[in-house]
């Protein structure tokens, strides 16, 4: 099926075309979903015996697929965390998938795991993580979250001793789902702290849940570097301090908030993260890298290969050298080299561009509160630690936020969604494009009126 005929050099253009209008709109359209009927309606049979030809399926996708996909990088793309990568790091990632690159070994991709590591070196350097600090690229942070805590296990096995019944995880009921769903996975119990009065784990809370309960089974503490609802960052200092006393693996999940350690005016609000035994970050969220893309980085990558490192006879070659291989570090084997596109953003913008486009985002979340806060129709229920927004619409029910969301997504001109907070349905804005405006905020806020 490799032959680069005429056929092939067509797709190729048209490919190419796609692009670069893609990547000259301003803004990209909204888009939004359509029910399966209506897709199978417009899109036929797609899989057939001779197949469509490849000019025909990319019209097909940018006709009527495309189309019924919301586009996560448009700036008013407000929902879940959005993803709004570099136009370097887009186009970059065309260049992985044509270079049939694999990202597991550094005999296969020496030059690509070069590039990896030194994307992950500066976020270790931003988190002041020693020089031996490192890790891989894994697909998301619920990988990222379970891979971390698998090598915590693993490293709490190897001191010896008697082994608990079970063993058992601490964090708050603000984790990330992720974090219960590696417990799960791993068949290890969770232990719930609660957050103090500004919804943070602190030193003083585990302190008092573990005295408590004791401290039996207890392999890992996951903190959290700005939590997916709020943006709230945990005192990692304090739970750090715990976590050093008892011997104890400390976790900081920074999945969507970590990016902030790029931001002088908020850098503060992560003291402790140095002291964290791993961490994970998102590129694809926050640091305007494409899907997908999460940093796992461990203080001492050894002990994450002894967790991860997979035996096999046909891979004795990999395993027995000295070379560095990002397959040792996480849960799986084969892997893409996703941490390129980013790597190359980095280079091209350089890492001083980063941390303007970090503050930006934080100056439209400070306006975006302050507007909220302004209007007596609406209501802030916290100061944003980072760049997420929550606040109420005073009098209305879950199905007028419903309604609201639907109307505004339905014309194509934004995408925010309801949450809930202690039973409350209320909704939040998270602010993670640079192209995000002022006028983008206040104009989203003059429809709830």
């Amino acid at each position: 099926m490799h032959s680069f005929d005429a056929d092939v050099e067509a797709l190729s253009q048209a490919v190419l075309d796609y692009t670069l209008r893609r990547s000259r709109m301003n803004p990209v359209p909204l888009d939004g979903p359509r029910t399966q009927a209506e897709l199978d309606e417009v899109a036929g049979q797609t899989i057939t015996a001779d197949g469509l030809g490849g000019v025909a399926a990319l019209e097909l996708f940018t006709r009527e697929l495309a189309p019924a996909c919301i586009s996560t990088d448009h700036p008013r793309y407000l929902s879940f965390i959005p993803c709004a990568p570099t136009e370097a790091s887009t186009l970059f990632d065309l260049v992985v998938g044509a270079s049939s690159i694999y990202g597991g070994s550094w005999l296969e991709g020496a030059g690509a795991v070069h590039a990896e590591n030194a994307a992950l070196r500066w976020i270790s350097d931003l988190a002041g993580l020693p020089e031996s600090a490192g890790g891989v690229f894994v697909p998301g942070g619920t990988i990222g979250n379970l891979s971390a805590l698998v090598a915590a296990r693993h490293a709490a096995r190897r001191e010896g001793g008697e082994q608990p019944t079970r063993w058992k995880v601490a964090g708050t009921t603000q984790a990330h789902s992720s974090i219960k769903s590696a417990c799960d996975i791993m068949d290890v119990d969770f232990l719930g702290v609660p957050v103090d009065d500004a919804g943070r784990l602190t030193g003083e809370n585990l302190r008092a849940t573990l005295a408590s309960t004791g401290t039996d089974g207890l392999f890992a503490v996951v903190a959290t570097a700005g939590t997916t609802n709020f943006g709230i960052v945990d005192d990692l200092a304090s739970v750090a301090a715990v976590c050093a006393e008892l011997g104890v693996w400390f976790h900081v999940d920074g999945a969507y908030g970590g990016a902030g350690l790029a931001a002088p005016s908020i850098r503060a609000r992560y003291d402790g993260i140095e002291q964290a035994d791993s961490f994970i970050v998102d590129p694809h969220k926050w640091l305007f890298a494409p899907f997908d893309c999460c940093a796992l980085i461990y203080r001492d990558p050894q002990l994450g290969r002894a967790a991860h490192t997979q035996k096999a006879g046909y891979l004795d070659v990999l395993t027995e050298s000295a070379e560095f291989n990002p397959s040792d570090y996480s849960v799986g084997l084969t892997r893409r080299a996703r941490g390129l596109p980013f790597w190359f953003s980095l280079a091209t913008h350089g890492t001083d561009a980063y941390a303007a486009a970090v503050e930006r985002t934080l100056e439209v979340t400070r306006f975006a509160a302050a507007q909220v806060e302004q209007r007596d129709y609406l209501e802030l229920l916290r100061e944003p630690d980072t760049s997420v927004v929550v606040f109420r619409r005073v009098g209305w029910t879950p199905q007028q936020y419903q309604r609201w969301s639907d109307r505004l997504l339905l014309a194509n001109f934004a995408f925010v969604v309801p949450t809930t907070h202690e039973g409350e349905t209320v909704t939040r804005f998270a602010i993670v494009n640079p192209n995000t405006s002022e006028a983008d905020i206040s104009t989203i806020l003059d429809t709830m009126a």
